[in-house]
């Protein structure tokens, strides 16, 4: 099944961390530590202030669906996608999405197909889906394994910022190259044990490369990485506008295109609960 590792859970962040590129000699950069890595990172982002006083975020734009019968991209942290017929069309569809997310790993997804409306949800500890694109009208719990894979997402900040604070820990394992550009790989093991690896430009110091859930395929796993494009700035936070995440294998690439970000509207908790 195919999905993007949002972060939402993902959600990493162009202008002015832009005017550093090149502020670092390569000899210099070899020589920063994990720590130092994340604190320019955070600088990069917008600072921790900044990001500590987001509760929410609101995003807008459009995600690949594919042509024909495929598999519209699922929520963060799930594995099981939206699968739409168009019998009409054989070129990559976008699809309209709208993604509220707020602390505590609370996920909103809403994607529109033919005035029908898909509906994926998260609240910290339950899961739930609405597919009218698979004529399923009724309310769906996640099952355990969307459940696990859920919980597994970092919460709307990323892997980085307040890493301590959430009980994470952040290695260096090198200077890797990312589109012909030197990065830094770190590995992020979370307080539940999860291991994530995040790639950071070694001029930019914004994340370029997020490593992925594997994704099972023909019985084998496949490896899973998204990569982080177009930064700008939004009310002082950096964030991307371009997410493309590729699986080992698979030819093309799903992409999420975001047109619009909010920061801290204001979300009804009833949007995250689950229907009774």
């Amino acid at each position: 099944m195919k999905r993007i590792c949002l972060f939402c859970a993902v959600l990493v962040f162009a202008f002015l961390p832009l005017l550093m590129a090149g502020s670092e000699s390569k000899t210099g950069a070899s020589h920063l530590t994990a720590a130092q890595i994340v604190d320019k990172n955070v600088a990069a982002r917008g600072g921790l202030a900044a990001w500590r006083s987001v509760t929410t975020l609101e995003m807008k734009g459009k995600m690949d669906a594919g042509g024909n019968e495929r598999t519209v991209v699922a929520a963060p942290g799930t594995k099981q996608g939206f699968k739409i017929v168009d019998s009409q069309r054989t070129e990559p569809v976008q699809l309209p999405f709208v993604m509220d997310l707020q602390r505590g790993r609370k996920v909103r997804l809403e994607i529109e197909f033919k005035g029908q409306t898909a509906i994926q949800v998260y609240n910290g500890t339950e899961g739930w889906k609405l597919r009218p694109f698979l004529n399923r009208h009724q309310v769906e719990n996640f099952t355990p394994e969307e459940l696990k894979a859920a919980s597994a997402q970092s919460d709307l900040d990323g892997l980085l910022i307040d890493y301590a604070a959430k009980g994470s820990q952040v290695a260096l394992e090198g200077l890797d190259q990312v589109e012909g550009r030197d990065a830094y790989k770190l590995k992020v093991t979370e307080k539940s044990g999860h291991e994530r690896r995040v790639w950071v430009d070694a001029g930019t110091f914004l994340e370029v490369k997020i490593e992925g859930t594997p994704r099972r395929l023909d019985g084998k796993d496949h490896p899973v990485a998204s990569y982080l494009r177009n930064y700008k700035s939004v009310n002082g936070l950096v964030m991307p506008y371009l997410i493309e995440t590729a699986v080992d294998g698979v030819t093309n690439k799903e992409r999420i295109q975001i047109e619009s970000i909010v920061s801290n509207p204001k979300l009804d908790d009833s949007r995250f609960a689950m229907p009774r």
